[in-house]
């Protein structure tokens, strides 16, 4: 790998309305980053991130964005089905890439984005940015100390309400569903949260809108804990997890939490002591300043993407890599297997 002690000039493939919203102000407002170029194929997205970026070279195509040769770390952005052709191409021409989840739509492609990672030697990134959320960073810490003691099962919800989708958000073969829109993410946070990976997972997908937008997941991990999980993208705004120990309970609400939400089964649990342990946990939350600064902002765009920078500049590894990617894919597709099934299917890991 090679180390970069100035600013690095990073290319923006694929500006379209969450790269609108959330890439472009943390990428022109980041210290040590020098936002150099753009590639979208739509005209008018392309010009209006052009506004936003007014000393970055502008392409239809991100393969002459490719061929730059002051661009040294690409961040992709593209539409799920065209994650892995951009991948591929990005490191055979040796930049560091950041790529946003999921790593491809199929293993195949996935292993194909790995094997190109590993030739390039250079820092390869899945945007699984939940991982630097406040609230997931300390509730691992609360797993790790022992807290929970013995930990018994997992639950979480991550959900959104029906809203308008391009055509492909809607169809599994172009990278549509809520198993690799949502739940990947998820997943991921299995593995980050528990240390260990799934096993099997028994599933049930529905198809009352469009093609997957629901899903229920029993996962299994390899030490035998169960976590059981709900995804939607027609229900309500919602992102919860639930950890359950025998010593007691800690709950994450990535929307409406201050703090990690921990429950002992040894305290009272009277109104009035409530709402003090919920004054004392306000005042000492670590994201209430973020939530103070603007409704809806999520604060893990930005550290990942910090990480991923930071990572490039050291010549170190960034976390979570390509692997972390292709073992979330891997349990998506085994959760596919069992919903056709109607078995509980093993999931192997890829990264072996």
């Amino acid at each position: 790998m090679r180390l970069h002690m100035s600013s690095i000039k990073v290319g923006l493939i694929g500006c379209g309305r969450i790269v609108q919203q959330v890439h472009l102000n943390i990428l022109t407002h980041m210290s040590g980053v020098d936002l150099v170029a753009l590639a979208e194929v739509d005209p008018e997205r392309r010009k209006q991130a052009a506004l936003r970026a007014p000393g970055a070279r502008s392409f239809a195509d991100y393969r002459e964005l490719l061929e730059a040769p002051e661009v040294t770390a690409v961040i992709i952005c593209l539409p799920n089905a065209l994650h892995a052709e951009a991948a591929v191409a990005a490191f055979q021409k040796g930049k560091s890439v950041y790529l946003e989840k999921p790593l491809a739509t199929n293993l195949g492609d996935a292993n194909r984005v790995v094997e190109c990672w590993r030739q390039a030697d250079v820092v390869g990134m899945i945007g699984f940015n939940y991982r630097f959320h406040a609230l997931y960073q300390e509730a691992r810490l609360q797993i790790d100390s022992g807290r929970l003691g013995d930990t018994i099962c997992g639950r979480s919800v991550f959900s959104s309400m029906s809203r308008n989708l391009p055509a492909w958000k809607q169809n599994r073969q172009d990278g549509g569903g809520v198993l690799l829109d949502l739940a990947s993410h998820h997943i991921d946070l299995i593995h980050f949260l528990f240390g260990q990976r799934v096993n099997n997972v028994f599933a049930n997908i529905c198809s009352q809108d469009f093609e997957g937008d629901s899903a229920i997941l029993q996962l299994e991990l390899d030490d035998g804990l169960i976590v059981q999980s709900f995804f939607s993208m027609k229900a309500i705004d919602e992102d919860v997890f639930e950890i359950y120990g025998d010593k007691g309970k800690i709950r994450i609400d990535r929307y409406h939490s201050l703090n990690v939400e921990f429950s002992d089964p040894a305290i009272d649990f009277s109104l009035i002591r409530r709402m003090g342990r919920k004054l004392r946990r306000l005042a000492g939350s670590p994201y209430l300043l973020d939530k103070i600064r603007g409704t809806g902002r999520e604060p893990s765009y930005q550290l990942a993407l910090s990480h991923f920078i930071s990572s490039v500049r050291a010549n170190r590894s960034a976390q979570p890599d390509i692997l972390d990617g292709l073992r979330s894919l891997a349990v998506v597709e085994a959760a596919e297997r069992s919903a056709r099934t109607g078995r509980r299917v093993l999931v192997e890991d890829p990264a072996k």
